[in-house]
């Protein structure tokens, strides 16, 4: 009775494994072998021989009838797109190593180097490209952040300084010739403030009156920025996720009080 149990576990797999065993040849249709199949991916196929020992094939080694077989029995998941780039600065995208970035910015139609690009390893990428543009009858320039792989995290396009006699007269109407393009590629802003005020900035410091959140991560901010007695308008892209600061409402006065 032992024997006769013992003997009926022993064929139980072998029936399971019989069942599933189907004949796999080589690309070239002149060698084959009997396994059951185990798993797969995109570049082998892994089988079970009868010897019960595993054997991973690269695809490109098996027959076209034992590919179209997997394909039709065992088909790879669906990928899930990518989300879409984030175009930050023209083509410029958050990751982009640095390498990159002066590429891309080489062949933009927007900005131009103004330095010698064997400098570049000198100087630096910060305030070397230009607009081509003025914005508010000013120049602007990049400047660059990066994480600790090299991947950029954060580009602010800052227009030069202001200085001088009528300068808040024409930071504000720089700060105004921004407003629309940047809507026009953001949408509405999350935070839009119809003031800017420059009087309470303080040196090495950015104020931001308006703030988009990009589709899939980041945020960008439209403001002014302090650099000693230097104002300029500043566009900050930058892959934080920074929530918008909503000021309330002065309560209303009560007539006695």
């Amino acid at each position: 009775m032992i024997v006769r149990i013992l003997a009926l576990q022993f064929l139980v797999p072998v029936a399971l494994l019989s069942a599933e065993t189907r004949l796999w040849r080589n690309a070239e249709d002149t060698k084959s072998i009997e396994a059951r199949f185990v798993k797969r991916d995109a570049t082998s196929v892994t089988v079970l021989r009868a010897d019960r020992r595993e054997v991973s094939i690269p695809l490109d080694r098996i027959h076209r009838d034992d590919r179209a077989w997997l394909e039709k029995s065992h088909p790879l998941p669906a990928a899930v797109p990518a989300p879409p780039a984030i175009m930050v600065f023209d083509v410029l995208e958050f990751g982009d190593q640095r390498g990159q970035v002066v590429e891309k910015l080489k062949a933009s139609g927007l900005v131009k180097m103004t330095l010698p690009e064997t400098m570049l390893a000198r100087t630096g990428l910060n305030g070397v490209f230009q607009t081509l543009q003025k914005t508010g009858g000013l120049d602007a320039s990049l400047y660059f952040d990066w994480c600790e792989n090299g991947g950029l995290i954060e580009i602010t396009l800052r227009t030069a300084a202001i200085t001088g006699d009528g300068m808040e007269a024409r930071i504000n109407a720089c700060w105004k010739e921004w407003i629309d393009p940047l809507t026009t590629r953001y949408g509405p802003p999350l935070q839009a403030n119809g003031n800017l005020d420059i009087a309470w900035l303080q040196d090495h410091s950015m104020s931001a009156t308006h703030l988009w959140k990009l589709e899939n991560r980041g945020t960008v901010m439209l403001g002014a920025a302090r650099e000693g007695n230097g104002y300029h308008i500043a566009v900050r892209s930058t892959t934080a996720d920074i929530k918008p600061v909503f000021v309330p409402a002065p309560a209303p006065e009560v007539e006695g009080s």
